[in-house]
């Protein structure tokens, strides 16, 4: 089974890399903007997950790029997830706004709220 998910999480990155989406062309000033916005996000992911993919395909179509956080194979971050959100699931957004933080659970939420915000 374990050699099942890793085959078909191969297959996944493949896919995305060869259908890999383009991203909005934005004036230097306002994909500027959009930067300094995304630096109070961070993404907690695993990077074979198909949800996981599907937010990161959405970022790059947005042109956004947040610090992303392997909670599978990084300790740390996996232990951050668990304590800040409640528990251990991907993908998660991890949201900063007027010092408080807010954590995104669903993928299909999280790329609304990227269609909303960076769009």
């Amino acid at each position: 089974m374990k050699f099942v998910r890793w085959f078909l999480g191969r297959i996944i990155l493949l896919l995305n890399f060869v259908f890999s989406p383009r991203g909005v062309k934005r004036s230097q000033e306002e994909q500027t903007k959009v930067n300094q916005l995304a630096e109070s996000h961070a993404l907690y992911q695993f990077e074979a997950c198909p949800f996981c993919v599907k937010v990161r395909r959405s970022m790059k179509r947005q042109s956004v790029s947040f610090d992303l956080r392997d909670a599978k194979t990084n300790q740390q971050h996996r232990e951050e997830l668990e304590a800040g959100g409640g528990r251990v699931k991907v993908p998660c957004l991890r949201i900063e706004k007027d010092g408080k933080t807010e954590w995104m659970y669903e993928s299909s939420d999280i790329v609304t709220y990227l269609e909303k915000n960076f769009a």
